[in-house]
């Protein structure tokens, strides 16, 4: 048995995925038996989410209060510390402990690198780095960003959940790392047992974002998604199906009525987001969840394939997906599709729809063979020799 500590974004954004993320790695490795500890910190990133009040800012009584509960209803509730640097203090049950929790780890799994811990802080002790925004991370660091850079040298391993990336199947440099293939870890028996399956296809996550894009070998790459949303207007009338979508797209005036107009349902996000549980009823109670992707997993083909896919096909919910080239690693068929147009979209829709319950098979096994939180940890701890 292992002492592992996961490094993660919890108590800064207390919302949906972000939870479930941080749940997932921590249930996985105690069902492998190993000693599992959350560490978070403000020391690389001071600013914290609240959304209930929808702000942004260095307080954190909402979210320790929000993080104790969440981990408390997993049994988690004696595993975890938050570091407030800029106050020099500690909370939750570990509060006094970060720095021994750290130096006497086996292993270090830091997820996104949203906490710096350099070898130092523990005692050289092997970390292994989990990149979850593939294409973005290597072209930052293959352009020249030194902060990126000394973070991910902090690093003896490094992981992506772009499993393309270091193939001949994707050109994303690999900016002189070895990246090796990882997934989103799903604790499948938080995501089973639903019931009958709800009317609309649905998804989580923001509308739009333009401060992210980014520029390489004089090609521009969005980051942002809501220029594949709009490719996808007519899919209801298409289809005849029902499509919601839990986004902010009110963020972009306009864009709220275009999309109703063509026959979407739009959710309030925080509503959904800002309690994990309700997030995964939401999931759960969902026909299945139709989606885009960024424009540079698209065309640089880094097979990118979310967390949140991966609770929706734990949860028998089918999944229509934009193909980033996960395909060529994931088993498609009823109930995992990959679509390049809106007419592929239409089709794999009306294929689950022609064959519901072996779509929803077939969804939950993908789920169990390849994302199964055990298996996806165990994979990371034989790349650490741990």
């Amino acid at each position: 048995m292992a002492r592992v500590v996961l490094a993660g974004y919890l108590v800064r954004n207390p919302i949906g995925g972000y939870a479930w993320s941080v749940a997932h790695y921590l249930l996985g490795m105690r069902a492998l038996g190993h000693d599992a500890w959350f560490y978070e910190d403000t020391g690389h990133y001071e600013l914290a989410y609240n959304p209930t009040a929808n702000t942004f800012g260095p307080e954190y009584g909402y979210g320790v209060r929000a993080a104790a509960e969440f981990l408390g209803r997993l049994g988690l509730d004696e595993r975890w510390v938050f570091v407030d640097v800029a106050r020099n203090e500690e909370h939750g049950p570990c509060a006094g402990r970060a720095n021994d929790l750290l130096r006497e780890a086996d292993l270090l799994i830091n997820v996104a690198g949203i906490n710096r811990i350099p070898p130092e802080r523990r005692a050289g002790r092997p970390a292994i780095y989990i990149d979850i925004d593939p294409a973005f991370t290597q072209l930052k660091a293959a352009t020249g960003d030194e902060l990126l850079r000394a973070i991910l040298d902090e690093h003896e391993v490094h992981a992506t959940v772009g499993e393309n990336i270091g193939t001949a199947r994707s050109p994303v440099p690999a900016a002189g790392y070895t990246w090796h293939p990882t997934r989103p870890p799903v604790a499948i028996e938080c995501w089973t047992g639903t019931g009958a399956p709800g009317v609309a296809y649905t998804t989580v996550g923001r509308w739009n974002e333009s401060t992210r894009d980014l520029t390489w070998g004089g090609e521009t790459y969005r980051w942002r998604k809501r220029t594949e949303w709009l490719r996808c207007l007519d899919l209801p009338a298409r289809t005849g199906a029902a499509f919601e979508v839990a986004m902010d797209v009110e963020s972009v005036p306009g864009d709220l009525p275009v999309l109703r107009a063509h026959g979407w349902s739009v959710a309030d996000p925080r509503a959904v987001s800002a309690d994990p549980f309700r997030y995964r009823d939401y999931l759960r109670g969902s026909r299945g969840e139709f989606t885009v992707a960024k424009d540079l997993n698209i065309r640089l083909r880094t097979g990118w394939f979310s967390d949140r896919a991966a609770c929706y096909l734990a949860a028998g919910r089918p999944a229509v997906e934009q193909d980033t080239g996960f395909g060529d690693v994931l088993p498609l068929g009823p109930g995992l599709h990959a679509f390049r147009s809106v007419e592929e979209a239409a089709h794999a829709i009306r294929t689950i729809e022609a064959d519901y319950a072996r779509a929803s098979a077939h969804a939950a096994e993908v789920a169990r063979e390849c994302f199964a939180a055990d298996r996806v940890i165990a994979r990371l701890m034989r790349l650490a020799g741990a």
